[in-house]
């Protein structure tokens, strides 16, 4: 069983940047496989930020991270990665990465690492 890990939150002032990082360890993953980010801010529900096949042939991005965000993977390490800029207030959240085993369904998920972009 796959596991995941999140690492790179922080606060920082908006227009600033971060990178997360998500070390899966303990398992097989395989190249049709999704890594995706997702976030959560107070008082919301989830939503999707961004993902890449394993391979990293194809990605996705919300339309609202578009150009300010970008994922990336690191077979060799078993990491992948969000490269957030100009961060806005709004991207406020606890964003979590996760795995989708070729199921469509993101079944596997870190524990999520909290990102505050103050104003």
């Amino acid at each position: 069983q796959v596991q995941l890990e999140e690492s790179g939150g922080g606060s920082v002032q908006a227009g600033g940047s971060l990178r997360l990082s998500c070390a899966a360890s303990s398992g097989l993953i395989f190249n049709n496989y999704f890594m995706g980010w997702f976030r959560q801010a107070p008082g919301k529900e989830r939503e999707f930020v961004a993902a890449t096949t394993w391979s990293g042939r194809s990605t996705q991005y919300a339309d609202s991270v578009k150009g300010r965000f970008t994922i990336s993977r690191d077979m060799a390490k078993s990491m992948v990665y969000l490269q957030m800029n100009s961060l806005k207030p709004e991207d406020t959240a606890v964003y979590y990465c996760a795995l989708d085993r070729g199921t469509r369904t993101y079944d596997v998920w870190g524990q999520g690492t909290q990102v505050t972009v103050s104003s």
